[in-house]
C-alpha cells in the first residue's frame, strides 16, 4: 500500500490575506466545499485577527457556519493571540494554529511583541485548552522564519530548536515549521528537520514552504526524505508574506499533489477538480499573482495510468 502524504490547503487563509478584492463569505464557503469534493481533508479556513488589521477575515464568524458542511475535513483557523483563540473556540473550531516568529525582528514587526512574549501568549492559549470549554482543542504552533528572515537575515537553528522544545513541552499538539519568507533551501531542510522531528516526538510536524525563489517543491522533497508527511499548500500558489517584498506565494497545491502522487504517495486529491476550482477563483479574485506548472502545462498522459488511492483520514474534528 502506498504511504499517505497530506496537503493542508491554506489558500483561504494565507492565500487571500493580502488579496486586493474582498471575497464574499459565500464564495469562501463554495471554495471550501469544492476543496472537500476534490479530496482535500485538511483546510485552514480563516483567521481570527482583528478586521481592522486584515479586512479579508472580517467574516470569520460567519464563515464558521460552514463547519457542519465540512464534516470529514479538519477545518482549522489561525489565531494571533488568546483573544483570537477564544473567538475561534466560540465559533465552533476545534483546531487552531498559533504562529510565533523565531526572528525577533519579524516578531516585533508582525505582531508587535518579542519572541519570548509570543511564547507567553502561547502559554495563555494552552491554559485555555485546559479549561472545560477548551477541552479537546487541538493546537498547532507555527515556527515562523525558521529558515531565515528578510528583516533579521540569519536565524540561528539553535534558537529554532529552543523555541520548538518550549512549545512542544508546553502543550503544542503539532509543530508547523515555516519558511515564512522563502529563504529555505533543501540543505537547510535536511539539517533542521531531523532535530525538529526528534523534539516533536509523537507530535505531528507540518512544513510550510513558500516558493519565493523556486525551491518550494525541492524543499518538500527534502522534508519527505527527513520523514515529514504533512505540508501546507495553497491553490494557485496564492499568498505571501508582507515582509518579503515581491515574493511569490505558498507552494502550489496542484503542483505539490502531482509531485507527491508521481513519487508514489497517496494524497486522494483530484487534480482536475482543483484546476477547475482554480479557474473560478481567478475570476473571483481578479488581478492577483497566480503560479503553477500543472495549470500551465497540464497533466502528462502517463499520469492517468497512475493508481489513485484515498488520502489518509483527517484528524478528528
Amino acid at each position: 500500500m502506498p504511504e499517505h502524504a497530506i496537503l493542508r490547503e491554506v489558500g483561504l487563509r494565507d492565500g487571500i490575506q493580502m488579496a486586493a478584492r474582498f471575497l464574499p463569505t459565500e464564495r469562501k464557503r463554495e471554495w471550501a466545499l469544492r476543496l472537500k469534493e476534490a479530496g482535500l481533508r485538511e483546510i485552514e479556513l480563516t483567521s481570527f485577527v482583528p478586521a481592522k488589521v486584515v479586512p479579508q477575515f472580517a467574516d470569520a464568524d460567519a464563515l464558521a457556519a460552514a463547519l457542519p458542511e465540512l464534516s470529514g475535513v479538519t477545518a482549522s483557523a489561525l489565531v494571533p493571540n488568546l483573544k483570537g483563540a477564544e473567538r475561534a473556540l466560540a465559533a465552533g473550531f476545534t483546531h487552531v494554529n498559533y504562529v510565533l516568529s523565531i526572528s525577533e525582528a519579524h516578531s516585533r514587526s508582525n505582531v508587535r511583541r518579542s519572541t519570548d512574549e509570543a511564547i507567553a501568549e502561547f502559554e495563555r492559549i494552552v491554559a485555555l485548552k485546559r479549561t472545560q470549554d477548551g477541552r479537546g482543542l487541538v493546537l498547532g504552533v507555527g515556527l515562523a522564519t525558521s529558515f531565515g528572515c528578510t528583516l533579521q537575515g540569519h536565524v540561528d537553528p539553535d534558537r529554532v530548536f529552543e523555541v520548538a522544545a518550549k512549545v512542544a513541552e508546553g502543550g503544542a499538539d503539532e509543530l508547523i515549521v515555516a519558511d515564512t519568507v522563502g529563504y529555505g533551501n533543501p540543505a537547510q531542510v535536511k539539517t533542521l528537520l531531523p532535530t525538529i522531528l526528534a523534539i516533536a516526538g509523537e507530535r505531528r510536524v507540518v512544513c510550510h514552504f513558500h516558493d519565493t525563489r523556486g525551491l518550494g517543491l525541492a524543499n518538500v522533497a527534502a522534508a519527505l526524505d527527513a520523514g515529514v508527511r504533512a505540508f501546507d499548500s495553497s491553490l494557485a500558489g496564492l499568498g505571501g508574506c508582507p515582509f518579503a517584498p515581491g515574493a511569490t506565494g505558498n507552494i502550489n497545491t496542484e503542483d505539490a499533489a502531482f509531485m507527491l502522487d508521481s513519487m508514489g504517495f497517496a494524497t486522494g486529491i483530484d487534480i482536475p477538480a482543483l484546476l477547475a476550482l482554480r479557474r473560478d477563483v481567478e475570476g473571483w479574485l481578479g488581478d492577483e499573482r497566480y503560479s503553477g506548472a500543472i495549470a500551465r502545462a497540464g497533466l502528462p498522459k502517463t499520469y492517468a495510468t497512475a493508481p489513485r488511492t484515498a488520502a489518509a483520514p483527517a484528524l478528528a474534528s
